[in-house]
């Protein structure tokens, strides 16, 4: 059928309905990225039987109003949930789809929306919790360069330009260094009024929280090279409907349109498929209960169960370089480049382990625990883990940032995070680690006066001592090979 445009409380919606004469299941998608891009997709559910909905969020391209990200979401799609239940094509069932913002507005109308007006299922893929989930780290650590990116093209405008912060990096490769970070908007050129407020949001966990009591199955995928991996991991784990499932491969926040350098031609999965698959299966009722899933193991060819994890093990490190150092913010270590160098005066603590004598799974939570020193109020401790592959490439593992507030000069105790890592490393591999105090511009430069990264217009050089006996690096490692699965077998059963 020709698809149709109409006005659901006002928001510009797109509607394709399958050939006959129903009545159908819906799928509905609301974004802030541009209905127009989700033809295909409309398309492919509407040939699999299902009327497919996609909707543009308030204020954004062809729908009126403000736009306020993750305020309206629940109410709006209620709304749309409402209306669909009311056409004389639908059956009465919807299912909520989306990823990355577009997940957020799922889990909203799932969660947030009254219960008369929720879906009946859940797909939410590299979901956005919140603010406080995409602005910082769990520690607080700010994310700037992910943040400011979305807010240059996103961010208090009815229509988007993607290469908005790019363009502005080529004008001004030193854009991120001028502060404070709340002027960013002034040399953007344009106004982003709610660029400061969302540094003032800190608390996380609401909808995960909330996920708890969730009524509906939920079909949840990540990457394990996605910011949002430890978020995406714990809705599933939290989740209290019944059923939920979770497929995590080697991918980033584009899933398998953005594989990662471990993945393998097994990890490519046709997502557009399995959702239909999963789709039919939530709404007959025809899933088990519990939570289950398959998660990529990256440098192989293999899946496994999604709640596979090895047991904590703790790697020998010896130290390279630097046990003093100084991170200065005005020459902070790159979060860019993983090139390292031990002559100078050392920016890092470098350390390193053996080479791997056979091959190691690594399947769950890594962290570094160490004894430390800073000689400023405030300090931040970024952890970087890079594995140096026996033909001496150097890739990215893991990384972690924490901040620390303690009388200057006095030592501490304390872990590092690393997130979650699903890789298998070759015989011979190096594991190195970095410690130090900036990881920029990924996160923003902790000025190390006591002030907030966002707000400070003065930046101190902070000297830094390492314990390297007291560093422990400690990964999860799987005992013995992992049990292998199929991943569309562990989502549809």
């Amino acid at each position: 059928m020709t698809p149709f445009t109409v006005a659901v409380e006002g928001l510009a919606t797109d509607v394709r309905l399958p050939d006959g004469d129903g009545p159908f299941p819906a799928v509905l998608i609301r974004t802030p990225y541009d209905r127009g891009r989700h033809g295909a997709e409309l398309r492919g559910w509407a040939h699999r039987g299902f009327a497919a909905l996609v909707q543009d969020v308030r204020g954004r391209h062809a729908s009126p109003g403000e736009w306020h990200p993750y305020e309206d979401e629940a109410a709006d799609g209620a709304a749309a949930v409402h209306w669909i239940r009311g056409q004389s094509w639908s059956d009465g069932q919807v299912v909520a789809v989306g990823a990355s913002y577009a997940a957020h507005c799922a889990l909203a109308v799932a969660l947030d929306a009254p219960t008369d007006a929720r879906p009946d299922a859940v797909i939410a893929a590299v979901p956005a919790l919140g603010p406080a989930e995409t602005a910082r780290e769990p520690s607080g650590v700010e994310r700037l360069l992910a943040r400011a990116g979305w807010w240059a093209a996103h961010g208090d405008r009815p229509d988007s330009d993607e290469s908005a912060l790019g363009k502005a990096l080529a004008a001004d490769p030193g854009l991120l260094t001028h502060l404070p970070l709340t002027g960013l908007p002034e040399r953007l050129g344009r106004s982003l009024p709610s660029w400061p407020g969302l540094w003032r949001h800190r608390e996380r966990g609401r909808l995960v929280s909330a996920a708890g009591r969730a009524g509906m199955p939920l079909l949840a995928v990540g990457g394990h090279h996605d910011h949002f991996t430890d978020d995406t991991v714990a809705l599933w784990r939290r989740w209290g409907g019944p059923s939920a499932r979770l497929l995590l491969g080697p991918w980033g926040h584009g899933l398998v349109a953005e594989p990662g350098p471990d993945a393998e031609a097994a990890h490519r999965v046709s997502l557009g498929e399995l959702y239909v698959r999963w789709a039919r299966r939530a709404l007959a009722g025809d899933l088990g209960p519990g939570h289950r899933g398959a998660a990529g193991l990256g440098g192989s060819l293999l899946w496994m169960p999604a709640d596979t994890e090895g047991e904590p093990r703790t790697q020998n490190v010896r130290l390279l370089h630097g046990s003093s150092f100084t991170a200065d913010p005005e020459r902070p270590v790159s979060s860019e480049d993983l090139a390292v160098t031990t002559d100078g005066h050392p920016d890092r603590c470098l350390l390193v382990t053996p080479p791997l004598p056979r091959p190691l799974d690594v399947v769950g939570p890594a962290e570094v625990r160490l004894r430390a020193t800073a000689h400023t109020p405030s300090a931040d401790w970024a952890v970087r883990l890079v594995a140096i592959t026996p033909a001496g490439v150097a890739q990215r593992l893991a990384v972690g940032v924490v901040r620390r507030d303690e009388p200057p000069g006095r030592g501490a105790e304390f872990t590092v995070g690393l997130g979650r890592i699903a890789r298998r490393l070759a015989a011979g591999t190096r594991l190195r680690l970095e410690i130090a105090g900036h990881h920029f511009p990924a996160h923003a430069r902790n000025p190390h006066t006591g002030d907030a990264p966002v707000t400070a217009t003065r930046l101190l050089p902070s000297r830094r001592e390492v314990d390297a006996g007291s560093v422990a690096l400690r990964l999860s490692v799987l005992r013995s090979r992992p049990t292998p699965t199929d991943p569309a077998q562990e989502i549809l059963r």
